[in-house]
């Protein structure tokens, strides 16, 4: 079992800075990459960003590149999501999510923090 814990949503103005951490407990050797998602009200749950456990590889949707950063404190077990430059429609409850090796798609899920972006 793996458990996620996300923490530092809230309310910021556009153009702003915010960073989300996802505390990882558990089976974490069995982790092979953690993600973060995010959906808004009336839309389908869409991926924003990836990293592998080891942190050697990151992948970053479109709406978010350049602005988002994901990384990872594997003393501390810990994901960071750092968002700049915020915009309304980034609004959402944000999740992580742990990939666990040999398992297809993510096995577990944090409760989600939720991220208003007021224009």
């Amino acid at each position: 079992q793996v458990q996620l814990v996300e923490s530092g949503g809230g309310l910021v103005q556009a153009g702003g800075s915010l960073r989300l951490s996802c505390a990882v407990s558990g089976r974490t050797l069995s982790i092979s990459g953690m993600g973060w998602f995010r959906q808004a009200p009336g839309k389908e749950r869409e991926p924003v960003a990836r990293i592998t456990w080891s942190g050697g590889s990151t992948y970053y949707a479109n709406s978010v590149k350049g602005r988002f950063t994901i990384s990872r404190d594997n003393a501390k077990n810990t994901v960071y999501l750092q968002m700049n430059i915020l915009k309304p429609e980034d609004t959402a409850v944000y999740y992580c999510a742990a990939q666990i090796l040999f398992e297809p798609g993510y096995s577990y899920w944090g409760q989600g923090t939720q991220v208003t972006v007021s224009s």
